[in-house]
Formats: C-alpha cells, structure tokens, sequence
C-alpha cells in the first residue's frame, strides 16, 4: 500500500474572492468584507483559535445591527460573490 500525502490548501484558495470591499453571501447571510487579516497571530486571536492562518472582518448586510465579526471559514461552493472588492479607484472629475 502507498501512503498518500494530502497538502493543505493553499491560503488564497481558503480566502476565495473574500477582499475588503467584496460582497458574498451563503446561508448564514450576506456579508460585506471589512478586512483580511494575514498575520497568523492576529488571527489566533480574532479567532481565538491556536492554528488560525487568516481571518476575515465581515458585516452581515441583511442585518439592521450588522456588527462586524471575525470568520476563519473556507470559501466553499456555497459560497457566491454578489459585488467583487474594488482594485482601483476612479479619478474624481
């Protein structure tokens, strides 16, 4: 029998379209992105998990409180993109 190596998903696979600006939205909401944290101790402690690589400060948008919070959740399939993170600004004319 060979014994199998399985790798960890890369962190941007983890992270998906998840930037700041970015809208998603699954069955737990609707969420605007407010940041993304890479630092792995910050996001120990946002998530306060031990084996944190990343988190994400999102805003549930369908939510009259909508109070940002940290999530450290994969980005899955049920997961879909409503408004991508702005790259670039417009010029003011």
């Amino acid at each position: 029998m060979i014994p199998t190596i399985t790798t960890r998903p890369r962190t941007d696979e983890e992270i998906g379209p998840r930037q700041p600006g970015a809208i998603y939205q699954n069955v737990d909401g609707r969420f605007e992105v407010l940041a993304l944290i890479t630092d792995p101790a910050e996001a120990a402690q946002l998530l306060r998990r031990d084996n944190a690589r990343w988190a994400v400060i999102v805003r549930d948008t369908l939510r009259p409180d909508g109070i940002p919070f940290a999530v450290g959740s994969v980005w899955t399939t049920s997961d879909y993109l409503i408004r991508p993170a702005r790259t670039a600004y417009a010029t003011a004319a």
